[in-house]
């Protein structure tokens, strides 16, 4: 194809200019190494903007058809990696209309009637966005989908339940990884609110005022798949709370993701030795040769300060803005590309450590039954069993836990006796009660840990997933 213009100053908009820029400004002014990443969502919005034209008969059906085969070609070539970019030409817009230009000659310029490059990038950055979000909510069900497949697998397995990191309570483990489902799907919703709100089509707002040309922004907003063109021509092209919306729910997401990582940090942990993941997911040392690193996981739970910064860069470029464009907002589509680029990688490796750790039933099992983690049991007992308030039931477990801690032994291995020094009333059947098996599976409210009520929501899920 053609080399880059020679021209002394830029032919889309020098008209009014003597001399060519500084190189400082041209590098500094440039966007084209971003947003050459929405090249697909320019021509999308071109082609479906010269239809419209020729339509209205602003230009003719034949411009608009030479215009139309040219935009995609274009597309097809940079599709191929046979297209060529230069920093002269700044950014996406101007490089397509170059290009155009070469392969129709002048009756490209008329493309760019009754239109911005203003309204143009919000238009190209909304589609572009929209496909994000479509990928991440993707991605989000998937994961939801692996977390239920091994939730069903461990629907049974005994786990402490931790509060403060101190054991709390026997719960299962499928009942702990269905929570994070129940997270998830949260994010999927945010994720989809986001996206609701920006299908409204900026197109045909122009520079900030509307446009005196007699056009039909229903049928561009239509053609590009907006629920409706947006009311009012300066929201159109200053507005990027759409950006920060989707932003902020990639964060919720990120900080979500970054907790699930955290566990299975936990959970292989040498000293805890809860889980441990395959040589596909575990890195080593250079200098110890014993150590298996969950370095997937960690770098999961990091990346949510990378997504994070991209929420926090945007809102300071957005700070303080007047109405109605300015070129701060050029650096709004980098945080946001990253953000959404980094949050997919995140969701793909979690779905990949989720279907990979193996999970030692024995030793979560031992751990559960440690830390006197079926005392609040004990109380339920004595509430139900021998007539006492919580608070007094509360009061006499917390005692016999400080004898058994006293002993150095477990509820379990106190005798009757010791038990009824205490408490008169407690008879033999408690015992029934203190196992971590048995706590779990009495926890049967809904929404509770007993195996029974995990597999409920295990079934509800995959039926809903489906």
């Amino acid at each position: 194809m053609a080399q880059k213009d020679n021209d002394k100053v830029n032919p889309l908009w020098g008209g009014r200019f003597k001399d060519s820029a500084d190189d400082l400004m041209q590098t500094i002014n440039a966007s084209i190494n971003i947003d050459r990443h929405m090249a697909k969502q320019d021509i999308t919005g071109s082609i479906a903007h010269v239809i419209m034209l020729g339509a209205c008969e602003i230009i003719t059906k034949a411009e608009a058809e030479a215009i139309t085969n040219g935009l995609q070609q274009i597309a097809v070539e940079i599709e191929a990696g046979d297209f060529e970019f230069f920093q002269e030409r700044e950014d996406i817009h101007m490089h397509v209309e170059a290009r155009l230009t070469e392969l129709i000659g002048s009756v490209a310029g008329k493309l760019h009637t009754a239109r911005s490059r203003n309204d143009q990038v919000a238009t190209d950055f909304r589609l572009w966005l929209r496909e994000a979000l479509d990928g991440q909510i993707a991605m989000v069900r998937k994961l939801q989908q692996a977390l239920v497949l091994r939730a069903e697998e461990y629907a049974d397995a005994i786990l402490p339940g931790l509060t403060h990191l101190q054991t709390a309570q026997p719960v299962t483990f499928g009942h702990h990884l269905l929570a994070y489902v129940e997270m998830l799907d949260r994010d999927a919703g945010r994720l989809f609110d986001a996206r609701k709100r920006l299908n409204e089509c900026p197109l045909g707002a122009a520079a900030l005022a509307g446009t005196a040309f007699a056009i039909d922004r229903q049928q561009t907003s239509d053609a590009l798949g907006f629920d409706q063109p947006m009311a009012n021509s300066l929201d159109a092209v200053s507005s990027r709370d759409f950006a920060l919306e989707a932003l902020s729910a990639a964060v919720i997401c990120a900080v979500n993701l970054s907790r699930l990582a955290d566990e299975m940090v936990y959970w292989t942990a040498t000293g805890i030795g809860f889980g441990t993941f395959s040589d596909k997911f575990s890195t080593g040392s250079s200098i110890m040769p014993q150590k298996r690193n969950p370095d997937a996981a960690e770098l999961v739970r990091a990346k949510t300060g990378r997504i994070t910064g991209a929420f926090q860069a945007l809102v300071l470029v957005l700070k303080g803005l007047p109405l109605a464009y300015s070129k701060d907002m050029q650096e709004d589509k980098e945080p946001v590309m990253d953000a959404f680029s980094t949050l997919d990688l995140c969701l793909r490796v979690m779905c990949a450590l989720v279907g990979d750790i193996q999970m030692n039933r024995e030793k979560m099992a031992l751990a559960a039954g440690g830390g006197f983690a079926t005392a609040t049991d004990l109380a339920d007992w004595l509430v139900r069993e021998a007539g006492k308030t919580f608070r007094e039931a509360h009061h006499i477990s917390g005692s016999i836990v400080k004898l058994a801690e006293e002993q150095g032994v477990d509820l379990t291995q106190l005798s009757l006796e010791q038990m009824q020094s205490i408490e008169s009333e407690i008879r033999g059947q408690v015992f029934d009660i203190l196992s971590p098996q048995n706590s779990a599976k009495s926890r049967t409210s809904y929404g509770g840990t007993a195996p029974d009520q995990v597999v409920y929501q295990i079934n509800k899920w995959k039926e809903r997933l489906t």
